[in-house]
C-alpha cells in the first residue's frame, strides 16, 4: 500500500500531518512555515511562524502581532517531529524561500514564488533536488518570456528622463513589496528624487533594516503637487489607480511595472500611458528551467496557469498533477492583478 503523501491540501491549506503544521496556511493555524510575506502567502494571526532570517524583519511588518517568528539561516536545517525542515533562496522577494521537507527517505520542495532573473534586493533562485516539486505557474504559458532586466531598467530611465525634461511627475505603479524595491535599487537616481507612497515606504524601511542598500527614497508628503518641480520618480502601488491621490501631483505619466503589461490590452483597460515588462515570478522558461534543475519525478502546480503547464509536462513524461488553492485570480491577468490590489489596498 503506497505511503500517503508528506503534504496534503486541507481546509486551511497546505498541511505536513507528520510533523504537524502548515506551508503558506490559508487561514489561522498553530504553526506555519511562510515561504514569504505576500498576503496570499502569509496569513496574520497563527501561533508560530518559521521564515528564512532575512525575511524576518519583513514578515512582521506585514503581519504584525507578537506571534513568535523563528527563522532558519542558509544551510540550516530543523527537525519538527521528525520532518527536516530547511529553506532555500527562491529569488521572489527579500526572505523568499523555498521549503524543502524530508520524510523517512522522500524529499519535497514547495516554491512559493520565485524567479530565475536577477535582483538586486534579494538573493537568487537556489535549485534544490527533490522527489516532488510544488511551482507555482503564475505565468506558465509559453508566450511569458520576460526581457532584460538592464534592458528594461534603461527603459524605465529613459520614459523618466524625458517626463522629467518636459515638467510631468512620473509615477509607476508597482506592488509594494518586492517589485517597488527593485525598481528603485535599478533605476538611476541621478535622473530626479525617488518619492514613494507610505505603503511602499514601510517595506523600504524594512528592507534597509534587513541590510538591503537602496537609493535616497522619501515618503510622499503631504499636500504634494508638483513634488519634485516635475522631476520626481514616484513609486506607489496599483491600488492608487482611479483614486484622488494621483491628482497631487499635477501632471504625471502613470505606468505600470508588471509581467502582465506582455498581454495586449491590460494597459489599455487600465489607462496606463506605459507598461514594463518586470515581473517576480518567472517566466516559462524560467519554470521550465526550475523544474528540470529539480530532478523531480512528480511535479505539482499551482497558482496560474495550473491545468495547462500540468498537461504540458505530462506530454513531456512527467508526473504532473495540479495542487488546489483557494488563489484561482491568478488564472487571468485582470484578476491575477486584482487580486494583488486588494492586497496593496489593505496598506495604503
Amino acid at each position: 500500500m503506497a505511503s500517503p503523501d508528506l503534504l496534503q491540501v486541507t481546509e486551511s491549506g497546505l498541511y505536513c500531518a507528520a510533523g504537524d503544521f502548515y506551508v503558506d496556511p490559508w487561514r489561522r493555524v498553530p504553526r506555519a512555515i511562510i515561504t514569504h510575506a505576500h498576503a496570499d502567502h502569509a496569513r496574520a494571526g497563527c501561533d508560530r511562524y518559521l521564515c528564512a532570517a532575512a525575511g524576518k524583519t519583513v514578515l512582521r511588518e506585514r503581519i504584525g502581532g507578537g506571534a513568535p517568528i523563528d527563522v532558519l539561516r542558509p544551510g540550516e536545517s530543523l527537525s519538527i517531529n521528525g520532518v527536516a525542515v530547511s529553506l532555500h533562496p527562491a529569488g521572489h522577494v527579500l526572505g523568499s524561500a523555498q521549503v524543502r521537507l524530508e520524510h523517512r527517505g522522500v524529499t519535497w520542495v514547495v516554491t512559493g514564488d520565485y524567479k530565475l532573473h536577477p535582483d538586486p534586493t534579494c538573493a537568487p533562485f537556489e535549485p534544490v533536488r527533490c522527489d516532488v516539486f510544488v511551482t507555482e505557474s503564475t505565468f506558465g504559458l509559453p508566450v511569458y518570456r520576460w526581457p532584460d532586466p538592464a534592458t528594461v531598467a534603461a527603459e524605465i530611465d529613459g520614459w523618466w528622463r524625458a517626463n522629467r525634461d518636459a515638467g510631468r511627475t512620473s509615477v509607476i505603479l508597482a506592488y509594494s513589496l518586492g517589485k517597488a524595491q527593485r525598481i528603485a535599487a535599478s533605476v538611476d537616481p541621478t535622473i530626479g528624487p525617488i518619492v514613494a507612497h507610505g505603503a511602499v515606504m514601510r517595506m523600504v524601511e524594512a528592507y534597509r533594516a534587513s541590510g538591503v542598500r537602496l537609493p535616497p527614497i522619501d515618503r510622499v508628503p503631504p499636500r504634494a503637487r508638483r513634488v519634485g518641480d516635475g522631476r520626481a520618480l514616484v513609486i506607489a502601488p496599483p491600488s492608487v489607480m482611479g483614486g484622488s491621490w494621483l491628482k497631487l501631483f499635477g501632471e504625471s505619466a502613470v505606468a505600470a511595472a508588471s509581467g502582465w503589461m506582455m498581454v495586449r490590452g491590460v494597459r489599455r483597460r487600465r489607462g496606463l500611458e506605459r507598461g514594463f515588462v518586470v515581473s517576480d515570478h518567472a517566466d516559462f522558461p524560467g519554470l521550465m528551467a526550475a523544474i528540470g534543475a529539480s530532478g523531480a519525478h512528480r511535479v505539482l502546480v499551482t497558482h496560474g496557469f495550473a491545468d495547462a503547464l500540468a498537461r504540458l509536462l505530462r506530454e513531456r513524461g512527467l508526473d504532473a498533477g495540479v495542487l488546489p488553492t483557494r488563489f484561482v485570480g491568478e488564472a487571468t491577468p485582470d484578476a491575477a492583478a486584482q487580486e494583488h490590489e486588494d492586497e496593496e489596498a489593505a496598506e495604503a
